[in-house]
């Protein structure tokens, strides 16, 4: 008789409560949790994890650059700390080829291409001038040697024996890169061949360099391992037989700079001398682009002059701090409340002195919220302060949906009480 009567209770109760009135929750954000649970109003600012950051670029005329185009970006936060005519369409020569390397690696990341598959070259693809390895027509290399032959020898041939490996014609392949341009806002950029040769409208900018470099180096950070081979040898197989070929670096900053990382050279009639030229030196990882260098000299002189600005004038604040558990009660869900998991990692380069141990974190959240609740919707953001002025933050998202709970999930609930 007692559990009939608490059963009836708990219905009454669960009808009740199934009634209430459905409360918009955007209008009670506040701070729910901080590192010490502190409470505060939530703000509203925009998100900045892993966003290029905007800063003052200086000229590259007040360094002294001598290349009528050239950029420096820091590559973790994408901050451009110097320019000068980085928005200039120029031929990037052989510079092309990272774009070229950034598909190979995103199909190597996608399983659709492995470093020890056979790429066998073609006629068309042995037939590239410039730069080259003098791969034969029918001749097999595995995708890594001819990784190593592109982003050491700058190979022409291996270039488009890769294009066609992966999409088939090196046409198909160009439409592959433009689109892959256009995703990382590469608005100045047009594509017409996989290698850099000249051709009519193939174009791009300094600063279009600098962002293919950075998705390139970050994502795929391996490429180093390529890119500062000095020296070493690849084995032709053909119908001649078997012999040696030295593949040598076309960066000579590999050997000049100490803290040089790669990445491209590049050099036609039209184009001139161009680079992008990455480096590192205490966890700052640095693009330099050159392009339209009268020689290989100078550009390599002018690179060396970015970096060298650049270590000098940055300073990196990176939080690689374990982020604390963030959580956010739900009304009317199946759940009683979401965990939250931050979006990304944050990072904030000055190019002013600043004193970075400064900088302060605070952890936002709204103090309810109504079911349903999407998977990745907003739920609070960890902000970031320098002498009481934002200087960005790490949006905190739902990791997971809560339906909205029904009469036949309060029903449930009430037998489950019942069983116990």
């Amino acid at each position: 008789m007692k559990k009939l009567i608490t059963l009836v209770l708990v219905l009454c109760m669960t009808l009740q409560l199934s009634c209430l009135p459905v409360q918009a929750s955007d209008s009670e954000e506040a701070e729910t949790q901080t590192a010490e649970t502190e409470t505060a109003e939530t703000e509203t600012a925009e998100t900045e994890t892993g966003e290029a950051q905007t800063a003052e670029a200086e000229s590259g005329d007040s360094l002294g650059i001598t290349a009528p185009s050239a950029l420096l970006m820091e590559a973790s936060t994408g901050t451009v700390v110097l320019e000068k005519n980085a928005h200039e369409q120029l031929p990037p020569a052989s510079v092309t080829k990272i774009m070229t390397l950034l598909l190979i690696f995103d199909a190597l990341s996608q399983g659709k291409i492995r470093l020890e598959d056979t790429v066998t070259t073609s006629a068309y693809a042995a037939s590239m001038g410039g730069s080259q390895v003098f791969l034969e027509e029918g001749e097999t290399q595995s995708v890594e040697t001819m990784i190593k032959c592109i982003a050491v020898a700058s190979a022409n041939d291996a270039s488009v024996a890769m294009a066609e490996h992966i999409a088939g014609t090196e046409s198909l392949f160009v439409d592959m890169m433009n689109e892959r341009a256009k995703e990382l806002g590469m608005d100045d950029t047009h594509f017409v061949n996989c290698c850099g040769l000249d051709a009519d409208g193939h174009l791009t900018t300094a600063y279009d360099i600098a962002l293919m470099s950075r998705e390139l180096i970050t994502k795929y950070p391996q490429i180093h391992t390529y890119a500062t081979i000095w020296m070493e040898n690849i084995t032709h197989t053909t119908k001649r037989g078997t012999e040696e070929f030295g593949l040598t670096n076309t960066n000579k900053l590999i050997r000049q700079y100490p803290y040089a990382t790669g990445l491209k050279t590049g050099s036609t009639s039209q184009a001139k001398f161009c680079i992008s030229a990455t480096a590192e030196k205490d966890g700052i990882e640095l693009i330099a682009v050159i392009m339209a260098a009268p020689d290989s000299a100078s550009r390599n002189l002018d690179a060396t002059a970015l970096l060298n600005y650049g270590y000098a004038k940055c300073s990196l604040y990176q939080d690689l701090e374990e982020q604390p558990l963030v959580t956010v009660p739900v009304r009317g869900g199946v759940q009683e409340e979401v965990t939250g998991e931050y979006e990304g990692s944050f990072s904030y380069l000055s190019t002013t002195g600043e004193d970075l141990t400064a900088i302060e974190k605070k952890w936002y959240a709204v103090p309810e919220l109504t079911a349903p609740v999407e998977e990745g919707q907003e739920i609070g953001k960890l902000t970031y302060t320098l002498n009481g002025q934002e200087i960005g933050s790490v949006a905190i998202l739902a990791d997971s949906a809560v339906g909205k709970a029904g009469y036949g999930y309060y029903v449930g609930r009430a037998f489950a009480y019942l069983l116990l």
